[in-house]
């Protein structure tokens, strides 16, 4: 039988009010808007950061046994306790961390909102936030929320390492937090040990805390470690760290994540996580909390992808493209010395638009846009996807002159 439409009246919802924004200057963000021009000209998308591919079938089973053995209500909020136990577990195996699962481990709803609840536990009006650019589009919103004010500290190309010059001039009395992402959407990049003890004794004796932002903590390739902020010794008392097994188990459409932290930290951001998101989808956990008791489900992550690193670096250097160094996450940045007096933004939507491609402008991930002439691609893709952008690229990136 079909579904019978709604009645047709004409009435229209007319504003009879104009909110004033709390961010005023904030519009699409560049992944929707990439995705978008993605699909209307049929591009191969390689912008937007999701693998095209399904997650384990074994970790389904276990989602579809939990709803049909009745866990479809509400979670505890703070998460499931056997999901809070094996992320301890997990914890311990990888960092030799001991954790309390009951106070110390908060399970959310994605990353995203794990980021945002802890600017807004941990930032009063007026406090001073340390980003690092370029950086994750998410944060500058959240701490202007908070009624925080953004202080901005480069990341030095090609290697992406902090300027502590700047560093030290933007940090004062009233930094509040310092907010660190490893390995680094966009570019790839990974804190080691030096990174993170240079900031540890900038921050000794001062009361500003960090928030770590460590969703792609599997993902780092070359047979490098990821250094955790959990690691650090004068820095781990002081720290919110934030994964994601979107990224891990590649279901970033289930947006569960979680955050650990010492007590009182974790106190703090419970009181807005429960009146954020409250709790996150219940069957989920559970089938997450059985998937983890087998680590090779999360320790052959950076083999896996390392592999489809390589194979789009590959084809990217037959298209001509100069690539930099890849270290971590499923993001490799790369400029095109053909296209150097171009916009960044123009370059992705001639990509997208004519050869079939889409990729991102890095100059998103900068307050002031800066273009170093370096876009961003995701390679968390089948291999046929990889290969048919690949054939595209190669095709297309040394025609564009012809046609202008």
């Amino acid at each position: 039988m079909p579904i019978p439409k709604p009645e047709q009246s004409g009435a229209r919802l007319t504003a009879s009010v104009t909110p004033r924004s709390k961010l005023p200057e904030v519009g699409t963000t560049i992944f929707t808007v990439m995705s978008a021009l993605a699909q209307a000209h049929g591009a191969i998308n390689l912008s937007q950061g999701f693998p095209d591919f399904d997650p384990d079938p074994a970790l389904l089973e276990r989602v579809a046994y939990w709803m049909g053995a009745g866990k479809n209500q509400y979670p505890p909020m703070a998460g499931v306790p056997a999901l809070r136990e094996a992320i301890a577990a997990k914890l311990a195996r990888c960092y030799g961390l001991a954790v309390d699962p009951e106070t110390e481990i908060t399970v959310t709803a994605g990353a995203t909102q794990a980021l945002f609840s802890a600017i807004h536990a941990l930032v009063h009006p007026g406090d001073e936030v340390i980003l690092f650019e370029p950086a994750y589009d998410s944060y500058a919103p959240a701490v202007r929320l908070a009624g925080g004010m953004v202080r901005y500290v480069p990341l030095l190309p090609p290697t992406y390492t902090p300027d502590w010059g700047t560093f030290d001039r933007c940090f004062s009395a009233r930094t509040r937090l310092v907010v660190v992402n490893t390995p680094h959407n966009p570019t790839g990049a990974i804190w080691r040990e030096a990174d993170w003890a240079a900031l540890a004794e900038r921050l000794d004796g001062s009361d500003a805390m960090v928030l770590a932002d460590e969703v792609y903590e599997h993902i780092v390739f070359d047979g490098a470690r990821h250094e955790s902020v959990l690691r650090q010794p004068g820095l781990a008392g002081r720290a919110l760290a934030v994964f994601s097994f979107g990224k891990t188990f590649h279901v970033t459409g289930w947006k569960i994540g979680y955050v650990v932290g010492a007590a009182p930290l974790m106190a703090e951001f419970r009181r807005v996580h429960q009146f954020d998101v409250f709790t996150v989808s219940h069957a989920e956990q559970w089938a997450l909390a059985d998937y983890l008791a087998e680590p090779a489900h999360y320790e052959g992550l950076a083999a896996f992808y390392q592999q489809k690193r390589d194979r789009l670096r590959g084809w990217l250097t037959q298209a001509g493209f100069t690539l930099l160094p890849a270290q971590g996450t499923y993001f490799q940045l790369a400029h095109h010395p053909d296209f150097r007096h171009e916009p960044d933004t123009a370059f992705v939507r001639w990509l997208t638009e004519t050869v079939g491609v889409a990729a991102i402008p890095v100059s998103a991930f900068y307050h002031d846009h800066r273009d170093d002439g370096v876009i961003r691609f995701c390679f968390a893709k089948r291999d046929e996807t990889l290969d048919a952008a690949g054939q595209r690229l190669v095709a297309g990136c040394g025609r564009k002159d012809k046609e202008a």
